[in-house]
């Protein structure tokens, strides 16, 4: 444990407004952990959590006047997306764009995010909802299928081979996704109460 404590976390400042409790979160569990958007620090991170809430749009534009979009596309160590992050993983999203247009994001897992089809549900899909599969990826050691999950989101990634756990509202969509380095919680760890601390807990230690 205590050479994880030594261990250099970094939460990456998107300039979204979640980032102390993402901290909190973390701290809770005994590590420490840096919000920077500095370039070379991010870099030199041995873990890295891309945190959002909002808008894609506005994330996004964030992030490139901070000129994060080449170092975070580069980045070989693990990272994990909380919610809006997991969505920015994405090709594109639709959210805050006009009419036929897009959102270029990351591009880091080849999916794009669409609204979610919540057929005749209330939007946003809001509060606590049980995931329908969970596949056997690191950052699940421990949880299960039907474990619930805190969620606030209007857009979502479809089901896809990057889906590595599932969730029904309405439809059946992705409530996370992973490729190489990078995986995205589509639901908010921070605030998921001890499974959600499992999982933040897991993706360190990986």
């Amino acid at each position: 444990m205590s050479e994880n404590k030594q261990a250099n976390f970094v939460i990456v400042d998107t300039g979204c407004a979640n980032l102390a409790s993402v901290k909190f979160a973390v701290e809770r569990l005994g590590f420490a952990i840096t919000i920077s958007d500095d370039l070379d620090v991010i870099k030199n991170a041995d873990k890295v959590i891309l945190p959002g809430v909002g808008s894609a749009r506005h994330a996004m534009e964030n992030i490139v006047s901070k000129g994060l979009v080449a170092t975070l596309q580069q980045l070989t160590q693990p990272v994990l997306g909380f919610c809006l992050g997991m969505q920015l993983m994405a090709r594109t999203s639709v959210e805050g764009a006009g009419k036929d247009e897009v959102v270029q994001c990351l591009g880091l897992i080849p999916t794009d995010i669409t609204p979610l089809q919540a057929n005749d549900l209330r939007l946003p899909h809001m509060g606590w909802n049980t995931l329908t599969q969970v596949s056997d990826h690191a950052i699940f050691k421990g949880i299960n299928a039907d474990d619930y999950f805190y969620f606030v989101h209007s857009f979502a990634a479809p089901i896809s081979e990057y889906t590595v756990a599932r969730c029904q509202y309405g439809s059946e969509f992705s409530a996370a996704i992973a490729k190489d380095n990078f995986i995205g919680c589509q639901f908010h760890p921070e605030r998921s109460s001890a499974l959600g601390s499992k999982i933040i807990k897991n993706f360190l230690e990986m």
